[in-house]
């Protein structure tokens, strides 16, 4: 996966200590003919389906991060109907040693056009699933897209 830019520039100065990083998640959903269907890409670093989330850059608003790498990692539109969820999640080390924790915004997100495919070589297949026949993935992604399909009028914040 691409490490932004100011991400090496920061891991050039602390080494692999912990990094407190935003992040968004884009759980994408649109009518099918069973009901509705969630948009997942199948991670190319470590074979999980899971919705599309990315590193907000700095001074990027998380939403307008949804919608990018939506664009970049499945080559989809979207809009943004919501933020779902917002919460900090378990620390995540790399093979490299590297370790991060994020703040990740879940948005529940609408879509809007074109054909779900790999698009940034994040992702080695993209397509949308039926809610009720969601491929195995690993639990945090599925909190994800059981947050963002509540219809609730508020945020959930923090853990579940």
């Amino acid at each position: 996966m691409p490490t932004p830019e100011f991400v090496l520039a920061l891991r050039e100065k602390v080494g692999h200590q912990m990094l407190w990083l935003s992040g968004a998640t884009a759980v994408i959903v649109r009518p099918g003919p069973h009901g509705d269907e969630v948009l997942l890409v199948k991670r190319s670093d470590d074979g999980n389906w899971s919705p599309i989330a990315g590193i907000v850059d700095p001074g990027e608003d998380p939403h307008m991060t949804a919608v990018r790498e939506a664009a970049e990692e499945a080559c989809v539109e979207v809009e943004v109907q919501r933020l779902a969820w917002l919460n900090v999640t378990d620390p995540v080390s790399y093979p490299n040693g590297d370790v991060t924790q994020y703040i990740d915004h879940t948005f529940r997100c609408r879509w809007v056009a074109g054909e779900p495919r790999p698009g940034d070589g994040e992702a080695t297949d993209a397509r949308f699933f039926s809610v009720d026949g969601l491929p195995d993935m690993p639990q945090h992604y599925l909190q994800r897209i059981e947050v963002a399909l509540q219809d609730r009028p508020d945020t959930v914040l923090g853990k579940l």
